[in-house]
């Protein structure tokens, strides 16, 4: 794919490593037959091939799309394209670099990235700061505000109980996509 992408743009790692990748795809539109939002959607640019397009024209104008912004964010990042891509197309690796642009023109990044980072993965933390947060929910935009009102969810980790004896279990297969074993 020919890029035009702004010389201060490829003198950083960032940028280079974009071009690179962005040279390598041949849009053939393979990467779009294993995708399952553009299989689920049927919209181009929810495919892998589209998003391709969105992230190389960021990177050339400097500007962020509100098509971008929403195409990006429907990727589930699961990579499946990535084993159909007859040129090796690190797929995943670029929308990352896509997603990072977007998080930086949105203005979410370093704090709000790494206080979520830092307390997901914690389920007690979490729990702890939403157990806090609870009495200071009306400054909470009025979406999340029904979030904080209910308790937190426990934290204890649930076994594998006698009820799921005898039902088909969920098996990963190539490409992504779940199936059973029965």
């Amino acid at each position: 794919m020919k890029t035009d992408i702004p010389a201060a743009t490829l003198a950083t790692p960032r940028g280079a490593r974009a071009d690179e990748i962005l040279r390598s795809c041949v849009h053939c539109g393979f990467c779009n037959a294993t995708c399952p939002t553009y299989q689920v959607r049927g919209n181009e640019l929810d495919g892998p091939r589209g998003r391709i397009y969105l992230i190389k024209d960021m990177l050339e104008s400097g500007t962020v799309s509100d098509a971008a912004k929403l195409h990006l964010d429907r990727c589930l990042t699961c990579r499946a394209c990535e084993t159909t891509c007859p040129s090796g197309v690190p797929y995943g690796e670029l929308a990352e670099i896509g997603r990072e642009i977007v998080a930086e023109e949105r203005g979410r990044g370093g704090l709000v990235k790494r206080l979520l980072l830092a307390t997901v993965p914690r389920p007690r933390l979490l729990q702890a700061l939403l157990r806090l947060a609870r009495p200071f929910r009306w400054l909470a935009p009025k979406a999340h505000r029904r979030l904080l009102r209910k308790p937190p969810p426990s934290t204890t980790p649930q076994s594998a109980d006698s009820s799921s004896e005898g039902r088909p279990l969920p098996l990963a297969r190539p490409g992504g996509r779940v199936g059973s074993s029965a």
